[in-house]
């Protein structure tokens, strides 16, 4: 019998480690297993806030797919569609045209994207905080802007460059927001001429309270610590508009700021509205506690699977009727392993199983020796806090070999100060080139009409 071709679309948390798992658990002769992704790595998104603030390599938070997944099919590529009832997926690789790749069984599993609003300006002048490209790229804007605020001598373009907003105060947002703010504390030793008291950070936050993860008593412990670095939080408040960098909220203030960063929640990624798969209003992919998909009239539908962010998986450990999984790496990473064990049932002829897991609680780092926790009921702040944050990562973030990376990165920082310097040249690379390699002009000849490009002629 021919093996079973197992499609797995997305390599984030669902997709790597339940590829890994598969390919340890399932031989040769019963199944192929295909990983495709845009992007040639894993990101580990905890890490985001770390890595943008010095802490951590970049290249030691993703996870490089064809180096990990050598039992794999791995395809650079984006699914563009999933006709599920031809059991096809249409990839369009990184270069060339489209390919239809053939299925038995398909994880779904291609994870978020930021949840944006149709705020003005938000799309010319905001930055997410998702990817590994978005945390290099504030790094950089935070500390290019500490130089611009050093050298200019006109107060507005100062004040301007050293405003810093973050809209979003759950755990991305505040993660991101703390090892900023404790990044550039500690590069002003290198700015004699930019004062503390002249840099302004800024959280608007909707909601009456922030980090919702680690509960109302912890949410409110971080708020106070967060005021104690000057911090300007702004709880029950809107960004209304951020037009030529003018920042406009809800509450009647203005400014402006050169530096706004969008961490205000996610949805489910955007390919799902093309697939023939059955999803909730929010538009994920209902799925039972086996994380089979189910259709609306609770059929299971055959070969479909999927978890994570994307995924309406029913949370068996709750007390309230129709809960569902929170959209969380703890979960994500669980529900990986549980997939990878249920395909693996299902090919040698055997039924999955539930995925039941409670939530343990959360942790969240604040920089550097600051940080807060809840887990199992448990209330902890400060030290402990942020060594709970940091073993607890270490020990999700997949493979020994990142581990260790880590581990040398955080070991090193114990000796050895952090590195300020911004890169900003990597977002405009052919730049310097290009002033010093003017235009020129096309060849024209008789027989070439105006508004025409010439033709090449092979040597």
């Amino acid at each position: 019998m021919a093996p079973k071709r197992i499609l797995i679309v997305g390599a984030g948390h669902v997709g790597l480690y339940a590829a890994l798992r598969m390919s340890k658990k399932l031989h040769r002769h019963e199944a192929e297993v295909t990983v495709v992704d845009p992007q040639p790595h894993m990101t580990y998104q905890p890490f985001l806030p770390e890595s943008a603030a010095g802490n951590i390599s970049p290249r030691h938070t993703v996870v490089p797919l064809r180096r990990e997944l050598k039992r794999c099919h791995v395809l650079s590529g984006e699914v563009t569609r999933i006709e599920h009832a031809r059991k096809v997926a249409i990839v369009q690789p990184i270069v060339g045209p489209a390919r239809e790749v053939p299925y038995d069984h398909i994880v779904v599993a291609p994870g978020s994207v930021s949840r944006t609003l149709p705020i003005p300006g938000l799309r010319e002048h905001a930055v997410g905080f998702k990817t590994i490209g978005e945390a290099i790229f504030l790094r950089n804007s935070v500390l290019d802007r500490l130089d611009v605020a050093a050298t200019t001598s006109d107060p507005a373009t100062r004040r301007r460059a050293l405003t810093f907003v973050f809209v979003g105060g759950g755990y991305a947002g505040i993660e991101a927001l703390a090892e900023m703010e404790d990044m550039v504390r500690g590069a002003l030793r290198y700015y004699p001429e930019i004062p503390q008291s002249d840099v302004r950070f800024v959280l608007v936050e909707a909601a009456q309270r922030i980090l919702p993860e680690v509960g109302p008593e912890m949410g409110a412990y971080t708020v106070v610590q967060l005021t104690r670095r000057a911090i300007d939080i702004r709880l029950g408040t809107r960004l209304e508009s951020c037009v030529d960098g003018i920042v406009k909220l809800s509450d009647g203030d203005e400014f402006p700021a050169d530096t706004i960063v969008w961490t205000a929640g996610v949805k489910p990624h955007p390919m799902l509205e093309d697939t023939d798969l059955p999803r909730t209003p929010r538009g994920a992919v209902t799925c039972l506690p086996t994380l089979q998909v189910v259709d609306e009239d609770g059929a299971v539908v055959e070969g479909a699977w999927s978890a994570g962010d994307c995924a309406a998986v029913p949370d068996l450990t709750s007390s309230v009727p129709g809960a569902l999984c929170s959209p969380s790496a703890q979960h994500a990473v669980r529900q990986a392993a549980k997939l990878a064990d249920n395909i693996t049932a299902v090919v040698r002829g055997r039924r999955p199983v539930d995925y039941k897991h409670k939530h343990v609680g959360s942790v969240a780092g604040l920089g550097l020796y600051k940080g807060v926790a809840h887990v199992y009921g448990v209330k902890v702040r400060g030290l402990p806090a942020w060594f709970m944050h940091r073993s607890y990562h270490l020990s999700r973030i997949p493979t020994l070999n990142r581990k260790i990376r880590v581990l040398v990165d955080w070991t090193l920082q114990l000796v050895l100060r952090r590195e300020v310097v911004a890169l900003g040249s990597l977002h405009e690379p052919r730049e310097p080139f290009l002033t010093v390699a003017p235009p020129i002009p096309l060849p024209t000849n008789a027989n070439t009409k105006a508004g025409q490009p010439t033709k090449r002629v092979a040597a």
